[in-house]
Order: C-alpha cells, then structure tokens, then sequence
C-alpha cells in the first residue's frame, strides 16, 4: 500500500514537472519569437524625411479650381518623416508642419444685435499655427509596378498651436490648442514623391467666448480639405 502510494505521489510529481517545464518552456519560446519578430521588423524597417508642402481648401473639385483663390483656405509647408515596415506595408509619420489658415465663422442666426457681431479683423479671419500631424499609413502593394506608383491611405490624429495673435475682441479669443483627426488617401511616386489629400475634422472650438459674449453659440471647429506632396530622401 505504502509503495503505491509513493510511486502515485512520485508520478503525480513528474507530471506537474513537465507540466511546468512545459509551461516554461512554451514562454521562454513565445519571447523569443517576439522578439525576432520586433528585431526582423526593426532591421527591415525603412526611414526617410524631406520638406511637405500644400494648401487647404474649403471643397475638393477634381479640376483646376481646386486652386481658386476664392477655395483656398490657406497654406501650409514644414517637414516630414516616415517609418515604414515593407514587410506588412504599414508606415507611421509625423510632420512640423507651419499652417496659415483662412477661417470663415459665423454665428448663429437670431441676434443681430452689435454685441453679436462677429467682428472682420484680420486676426479672427486669419491664423498661424505650428501643427503636428501623426499619421498611421497602409501603403497598397501594387505587383510590377510598385516601384513606380503605390497608393496609399492613412488616418490620425492632428495637434496645432496657436502662433498668431490670441485675442479677437473683448469677448471672444482664439484657443491656444486646435485637434482634429485626418482622413485621406494618396500616391507614392518613383519612392519619394507622396502626394496626398486629406480632410481634417475638428474636433475642438477654435474660439472661446468670454463673459462679455451676448450672442448665441458658435461653432468654431474647424473643417477643412489639405492637399500636399511631399518629397523624402
């Protein structure tokens, strides 16, 4: 009786040490590949930088009014970097970019009184930023031909700082900080050249109202279509 219980208990030992050494094994192993995996991507990982150029407009029109002066917004030049993983065909980039912007704000139709009043300065129509765009990007592999074009789509988020006057009137300032989140999709062409269009949503007020305001509420978020290129070494 004695002797079966101790080879039960010695068996039941062995089993939990496999077990174990099993367990141990099996996370020692799953490191490892993740970390070939990061350093694989990290080695095939491509990087490049160059100028971004490009202006905003109020409607995209596939025709040379794009360029209107009476739809553009603004402009906007800075420089860009990318990091690209070939292998899954994701990219990241981020640019500093210096942004002039052309607002038209209204607000809402009821009062008409002069406190009300939207005032026509040049510093409420006009703004200067230093913005900081964060794209995720997936580049569209195209056989043969990828070398020379390859389309490409990417989202994220934008962070632009006020560089230009702060104080519209005594009741209403412009804010120091405007987020928005871009939507767009472009083309990579001969490996340097991106050109790409975007529509930024805003997602903050641009401008506050102070406790002089007596009009109604306005919607100061800003909306807007960027088109750029690009050119990265």
């Amino acid at each position: 009786m004695e002797k079966t219980l101790s080879l039960e208990l010695i068996s039941k030992i062995g089993q939990n040490l496999v077990i174990y050494t099993n367990m141990k094994l099996t996370k020692r192993l799953t490191t490892f590949i993740v970390a070939i995996v990061a350093f694989s991507s990290a080695s095939m990982a491509q990087f490049a930088f160059g100028p971004r150029v490009g202006v905003n407009v109020n409607s995209m029109r596939f025709d040379k009014s794009i360029f209107d002066s009476d739809n553009r917004a603004g402009f906007t030049g800075g420089l860009q970097a990318e990091f690209t993983i070939p292998v899954i065909n994701l990219a990241f980039d981020a640019s500093v970019m210096y942004v002039h912007r052309v607002n038209s704000l209204q607000a809402n139709a009821g009062n008409n009184t002069a406190d009300n009043e939207l005032p026509a300065s040049k510093n409420f129509k006009n703004r200067d930023y230093i913005e900081i765009p964060i794209n995720l990007k997936y580049k569209i592999g195209l056989p043969v031909v990828g070398k020379i074009i390859t389309p490409y789509v990417f989202t994220g988020p934008s962070f632009a700082f006020l560089a230009s006057k702060r104080e519209i009137s005594d009741a209403l300032r412009n804010k120091n900080v405007d987020i928005a989140w871009n939507f767009g999709l472009g083309v990579q062409l001969f490996t340097h050249l991106q050109i790409g269009a975007s529509y930024g949503l805003g997602m903050t007020n641009t401008v506050e109202t102070l406790s002089g305001w007596k009009g109604d509420k306005i919607d100061g978020k800003n909306k807007f279509w960027t088109v750029t290129a690009a050119w990265l070494f």
